[in-house]
């Protein structure tokens, strides 16, 4: 048993020093030994009444499975997180702990929260290089099919949900590779997909049925799936529609979105190239418009494939960045610069059609927007130009519009997301729930794990007891 040590402060995890990783593609932090982890379990106070919890989108009793790492029982730390979270490997390692569970730990007060995101990883990693493979108990079958849309994070959570409540479930992915935005969007320095497919894997010897290249919408309707004989079905396709700025320039060629970027990079292996076929826009001055996580993951993708100088392009201030901490830390380590209170306004190409740089304007803030933060407002006469051979465009991404187009029953808002009632994600067609981005737009990981849980428990309510 792990004595206790709440004084002390916080265990680092290990990290590849900057100079190294920002040219490979290998995880940047190492992970905690044993020691190292009941160390910083052994922080934790035990709290009566813990806010970690109540900040956890799924709930997941953290003070219980900190103190069975502090008693050393791992196996017993991994199966309580498995009640919760069919997913710890990956929420250790791309949720944005400082604003939800770390963010309400008590011992944040007086110091530095626990590391619980570094545990919960380290839980997962343990099971995975020295654990039996020992399953949790499912529940006796119910006969009740369920179909899944979408192998993201909330349609693996829900499908990790409803198998373990007894109902048979089909996970239908459009790609060929299933994991959502967890194997097209994010790198492989910060969520390996070995890491994924494990997780997926998981589910499967749970009973979990996966089916990639399946486009519903477009090779089966949501009715026909009806037909087909299932029972409830849940949408979690995403919101991977491309955003643009739509300015002068767009078409030159050297200009691309973090979907395609991203998805050629991660996905499709370009960073293997030649050993993997796939190519990927290679840039010298490479800037990345936007400041959220899929800009820093571009970023420093962009680092990593060669490029001499990689700069962010946000018209906000560094207060507004909606990035995690982690990683706006790890790009500015990684020799990644910041112009902040800085927006394009036009691109500029030479007599071949390709890019060659980027006419901006400093901004300033004024009164906040719709979003909550301030307004960028131009400052008049600040224009200056920036060269640069590559754009990756990384401002947002709207709601995947192939199988929602095809569903006439099926109500939108105005932007083309699914409408759902907010407490139990069920939409406007009967039998069906969808949740995670395609009704948010997008957002966290977790976040959309959440929605998946609430989902799942409405889903099981409708199968048992009807709607």
């Amino acid at each position: 048993m792990a004595e206790k040590t709440e004084q002390a402060g916080r265990v680092p995890m290990p990290e590849q020093a900057p100079e190294i990783r920002k040219r490979n593609f290998d995880e940047v932090p190492t992970g905690y030994t044993v020691k190292m982890a009941q160390e910083e379990a052994a922080r934790c106070i035990q709290c009566k009444k813990p806010g970690c919890v109540t900040g956890c989108p799924v709930g997941v009793d953290i003070p219980g499975f900190i103190h069975l790492i502090t008693e050393g029982d791992l196996t017993g730390a991994i199966r309580h997180i498995w009640t919760r979270n069919a997913l710890p490997a990956v929420c250790g390692r791309v949720c944005p702990q400082e604003a939800q569970c770390e963010g309400n730990c008590v011992m944040a007060k007086k110091g530095k929260p626990i590391a619980i995101g570094n545990l919960e990883r380290f839980c997962a990693d343990y099971e995975r290089e020295h654990g039996t493979g020992a399953l949790p108990p499912k529940a006796a079958s119910t006969g009740k099919r369920v179909a899944v849309v979408g192998s993201g994070p909330s349609g693996l959570t829900v499908a990790g949900d409803l198998i373990l409540k007894g109902h048979d479930v089909t996970v239908m992915e459009a790609f060929h590779k299933p994991g959502g935005v967890l194997v097209y969007g994010i790198p492989e320095f910060r969520l390996p997909k070995a890491i994924v497919a494990q997780e997926v894997n998981f589910l499967e010897r749970l009973g979990v049925n996966v089916q990639c290249d399946t486009v519903v919408g477009r090779t089966v309707s949501l009715d026909e799936l009806f037909e087909q004989g299932y029972d409830a079905i849940y949408l979690g396709v995403g919101a991977g529609l491309p955003r643009f700025m739509n300015i002068p320039g767009e078409n030159l060629i050297g200009i691309l979105s973090a979907n395609e970027y991203l998805t050629r990079a991660n996905l499709m292996k370009a960073y293997k190239f030649p050993e993997v076929d796939t190519p990927i826009p290679h840039g010298k001055n490479v800037v990345v418009l936007g400041a959220g996580n899929v800009a820093m993951d571009s970023a420093r993708t962009a680092m990593r494939l060669g490029a001499d100088t990689v700069r962010i392009v946000y018209r906000r201030s560094r207060e507004e960045m909606p990035a995690r901490k982690a990683e706006i830390h790890h790009a500015e380590e990684e020799g990644i610069e910041f112009f902040l209170l800085t927006n394009p306004v036009e691109y500029l190409g030479d007599a071949s059609g390709r890019l060659t740089g980027m006419r901006c304007l400093k901004m300033e803030l004024g009164e906040p927007d719709d979003s909550g933060r301030r307004r960028p407002i131009p400052i008049k006469g600040s224009e200056f130009e920036m060269e640069t051979d590559l754009v990756i465009v990384a401002v947002g991404s709207g709601a995947n519009p192939l199988l929602t187009q095809s569903t006439s029953d099926l109500a939108l808002n105005k932007r083309g997301y699914i409408v759902t009632e907010p407490e139990t994600g069920k939409t406007s067609k009967r039998g069906v729930w969808a949740g995670g981005d395609i009704v948010t737009g997008a957002a966290t990981v977790i976040l959309a794990m959440g929605a998946g849980r609430a989902s799942a428990n409405s889903m099981h309510s409708y199968l048992t007891l009807g709607w």
